[in-house]
């Protein structure tokens, strides 16, 4: 059993650690907040856009772009033709957040399997960090850009992805990141690249396809190519405050745990502390009185020799 010292450092300790935790949470908690706020002066932008962009699609039978299907081409993963493929991974910069980054990891190593060959664009240190270390190629890495999503990042992003696929480097693109359903953290795994048509169509909703006929100059594919960056950009951004909202979630959550699980430790161990204590204190009254005891022996034995 530990001595009284030794449990009320360690009770100090969790204290101090519990400080940490505290100010943790609410930096996540302000952060996330911040994120979200920032988001919201852009998003207005990106929804009228995919939303013009579906009334386009509207308006022609078929779209002849390289940046969407084929009525010919297979949509699966690692498809016919299809070995190659490039992948957009968004982690942290940071750890302390729970299973976040595990999970955009597994999930883009499984994707990988489906491939011969893999482009990998990678954002956060963690994921920079793991490829690296386990010998897997990257395109490109950002330095600490998972901790401040910015809308330049994500055009830059969408260019350099765009590049790869006009040269016909890969044929599918994915991006993998992590989105709140709820008051979880979800990773998703989505094909940006090619577009599917359908999709878009889908989107659009009873009374809002009452515009007139577009016309497009000089042509509908030139148009729709124009197009594509600024949807990708959007597209990439939202995943990426997404991802950043999701990684101070999950920090919020593991923090959150931590002060819990500190808690319940210095309660045992404050139960532990006062035993050791009231037993140091019982031991000292029974030497006090032992010793006494001795004292009362002592002097009664010198008092009988004296009388005899």
């Amino acid at each position: 059993m530990s001595g009284a010292k030794e449990i009320k450092d360690r009770i100090n300790t969790i204290k101090n650690t519990q400080k940490i935790t505290n100010a943790m949470y609410l930096i996540s908690t302000t952060k996330m907040r911040k994120a979200k706020n920032e988001y919201e002066k852009t998003k207005p932008f990106f929804d009228m856009l995919n939303q013009e962009f579906s009334r386009m699609l509207r308006r022609v039978d078929s779209v002849d772009s390289s940046y969407f299907y084929t009525d010919e081409e297979k949509m699966g993963e690692g498809g016919a033709g299809r070995e190659v493929c490039a992948i957009f991974v968004i982690t942290a910069d940071k750890g302390l957040a729970g299973s976040y980054n595990s999970n955009v990891i597994r999930e883009t190593e499984r994707l990988m399997k489906k491939y011969k060959k893999t482009y990998l664009y990678v954002m956060g240190e963690v994921g920079r960090a793991y490829f690296y270390k386990h010998n897997i190629p990257m395109v490109e890495s950002y330095s600490y850009p998972a901790m401040d999503p910015s809308l330049h990042i994500a055009r830059k992003t969408a260019s350099a992805i765009l590049t790869g696929f006009d040269e016909g480097l890969y044929k599918d693109v994915f991006i993998v990141y992590t989105n709140i359903n709820g008051i979880t953290e979800v990773v998703e795994r989505k094909r940006i690249l090619p577009l599917n048509r359908r999709r878009f169509l889908e989107r659009i909703g009873p009374g809002e396809d009452s515009y007139e006929n577009y016309e497009f100059y000089p042509s509908f594919t030139d148009v729709i190519d124009n197009v594509v960056p600024m949807y990708l950009a959007g597209f990439i951004y939202g995943a990426m405050i997404d991802s950043f909202c999701s990684e101070q979630n999950a920090r919020m959550t593991a923090m959150n745990s931590a002060n819990d699980n500190a808690e319940e430790i210095m309660s045992e161990l404050s139960v532990e502390y006062n035993r050791v204590r009231q037993a140091a204190i019982t031991q000292e009254i029974t030497e006090v009185a032992a010793g006494a005891k001795a004292l009362r022996r002592k002097k009664k034995k010198k008092t009988g020799e004296a009388v005899s």
